[in-house]
């Protein structure tokens, strides 16, 4: 993807479309939901918790059975305009496993929002969650939502509960939007240059404190192996490149209490 600049609407748009080259790939939002729906009714949740009066700014918490040893943040994908938190779930099942609460965060949609703003709002987020659960906080995203953790640990956009932030694992993150800004989905998201610049984590540097990893599925398309090597490469972190995953199923790992990502998450 070196040379994005070069490459016109059509082929920046399929360039970041995943679904296209995933089998199957129209069955996996709604089993989501089904599975995320199932796993709401069997664990102890505390849900829609609003951080903002917008809507869809509020969060899922979910409770392990033993005293909480600390908090794991998950924020969801979609190019920061679609899903919400209760798609998501079931991907709190490792961490709760590992006695972590959980803490599943909506977020306000483009375009009825600026990308500036979810970020803003994704920092409110976390110090609500932080506020019920003691202990260390670690952050982990996926696609877009990688983007947002991986923001919430620079400078400019951490919440106030920074200094508690153990780890971040952005998972499949959109590091540069630079390229998004010729893209159909801008029409949407409404970024210029600037914005793209002043958005996107490769621009800058995590605080000092929190352990970074960056994971992606070795069967991504190029651009989303390019974006995770840029921020990895950006901010000199460790980049995990998971075998014979894609976009859609990279993020299976965080149900299983022993894999590698829980392993980095739990740092």
């Amino acid at each position: 993807m070196n040379g994005w600049q070069y490459k016109d609407r059509a082929a920046l748009d399929d360039a970041y479309a995943n679904a296209a080259y995933i089998d199957g790939a129209a069955d996996y939002p709604l089993r989501w939901q089904a599975e995320a729906a199932a796993f709401r009714a069997r664990v102890h949740t505390d849900l829609d918790i609003a951080y903002a009066n917008l809507p869809g700014a509020a969060f899922d918490l979910f409770h392990p059975e033993r005293p909480a040893k600390g908090l794991v943040v998950f924020v969801h994908g979609g190019y920061w305009r679609a899903f919400g938190k209760s798609d998501w779930s079931h991907f709190a099942e490792g961490a709760l496993i590992r006695d972590h609460a959980v803490a599943v965060i909506g977020y306000p949609l483009a375009p009825t929002v600026r990308l500036a703003d979810i970020t803003r709002l994704v920092a409110k987020a976390i110090d609500c969650a932080a506020a019920r659960i003691d202990g260390p906080i670690r952050l982990t995203g996926h696609s877009a939502g990688g983007h947002l953790v991986a923001r919430a640990v620079m400078a400019d956009a951490t919440p106030t509960c920074a200094g508690r932030i153990a780890t971040c694992v952005p998972i499949s993150p959109v590091a540069d939007l630079r390229p998004l800004v010729a893209q159909t989905l801008n029409d949407d998201l409404r970024l210029d240059p600037l914005d793209a610049t002043a958005e996107s984590p490769v621009s800058g540097q995590p605080i000092q404190g929190p352990k970074v990893a960056i994971h992606v599925g070795a069967s991504e398309r190029p651009a989303f192996l390019w974006q995770a090597g840029a921020l990895a490469a950006a901010w000199a972190v460790p980049l995990r490149q998971m075998p014979a995953r894609h976009h859609f199923d990279v993020i299976d790992d965080l149900r299983n209490p022993d894999s590698a990502l829980m392993a980095d998450l739990l740092a």
